[in-house]
């Protein structure tokens, strides 16, 4: 049976988070950062990935994994070419930054490639693509992380369940953002099921001694979506995330070694300037003719609206900055629960 749900207005929800993070030790510009990219998850009802994880970052800190104070440094390899070495930092923190960095220097060469080396749980990668697209330039980004997800033909943790997220800006349409996980469904979206009481799609999950499970209850590694293609895709993000910043998280997380099994992710951030291409009013109107075209096309059900990558997020978003961030009661209640533990004040009405 789901947990009961009170809505959250945003804006109390990001003030709430920033004040937690900016009394467990991270600079207030930080939390606010971090409060950002929760939050974002949530209006777009990606609750799997909001601030459902603020005990998980809070956790990360007191074990000594993530650094609320870190010490971020930008190396510029290239004229299009940098690496973000994050200290440890939150990853909402590092890859704001590196997309700001990918942005800025696609102004002048086109596109600019920013790798994230050592960061800890990026959050929704979607944030970081969607920014750029803002800025009227497409969006990519990849991330590694410590084998989560079975590969093909094993059944232990081999691969991570790496993201992938695209953003194209358009114009009359909103912004087309692909934002998708390897596997079929995410660990953290098996406890989302869970906790909804909805069953998961078939094969979406390994048990302990590796049968397709969906049963949620059994559920211990996500399996990759389309078999060996996800795995293929966890892993060569893997070899260019982690490979490029010379951090590799796959072979180190095998060797059995205790510093291999600690969590850490990279990334890497991808920033195109359109009108290095083409007029950027031009290519949106491109864009929303294409969305056209397909929205089209006789759908195989006519009662399902036809709809591209991003679009429902884009109308939950809307809705929710008006009617508020529906939240399970008990999740409020832990992070009022953090916010009073740590001193930090806590929004009337929670």
């Amino acid at each position: 049976m789901a947990a009961p749900r009170t809505l959250v207005p945003d804006k109390t929800l990001r003030t709430l988070v920033s004040d937690i993070f900016a009394a467990a030790g991270t600079s207030r510009e930080h939390a606010d950062t971090i409060a950002d990219v929760l939050v974002w998850a949530n209006l777009r009802d990606i609750d799997s990935h909001g601030v459902s994880r603020v005990p998980r970052y809070l956790e990360l800190f007191e074990k000594g994994q993530a650094n609320p104070k870190p010490t971020i440094a930008v190396d510029e390899l290239r004229s299009a070419v940098a690496i973000v070495d994050a200290d440890a930092a939150p990853g909402p923190v590092a890859l704001s930054l590196a997309m700001d960095q990918a942005v800025s220097m696609a102004r002048s060469a086109g596109v600019a490639w920013v790798t994230v080396r050592g960061t800890v749980h990026t959050g929704t990668i979607g944030y970081y693509t969607e920014a750029a697209a803002r800025y009227g330039m497409a969006g990519l980004g990849i991330v590694a992380g410590v084998p989560n997800m079975a590969y093909v033909g094993t059944t232990s943790a081999g691969v991570a369940t790496s993201p992938l997220s695209v953003a194209i800006p358009a114009g009359r349409h909103p912004t087309v953002l692909l934002d998708m996980a390897t596997s079929v469904i995410a660990l953290g979206r098996i406890a989302e099921h869970r906790a909804k009481g909805t069953p998961l799609p078939e094969g979406a999950a390994l048990t302990k001694d590796g049968r397709p499970t969906t049963d949620p209850a059994e559920a211990a590694l996500p399996l990759p979506v389309g078999g060996a293609k996800g795995a293929g895709m966890s892993l060569v993000f893997e070899l260019l995330a982690s490979g490029l910043a010379a951090n590799p998280i796959v072979s180190s997380y095998h060797s059995g070694t205790p510093e291999g099994r600690r969590h850490r992710q990279n990334a890497v951030l991808v920033a195109v300037d359109i009108s290095a291409f083409v007029p950027v009013e031009r290519f949106r109107g491109i864009v929303d003719e294409t969305v056209d075209a397909i929205k089209a096309l006789p759908p195989s059900d006519p009662d399902r609206e036809l709809l591209v990558p991003g679009e429902r997020g884009a109308r939950t978003y809307a809705e929710r900055l008006t009617s508020g961030v529906p939240l399970p009661v008990p999740l409020v209640a832990k992070l009022v629960g953090h916010a009073r533990a740590l001193g930090a004040p806590v929004p009337e009405g929670l």
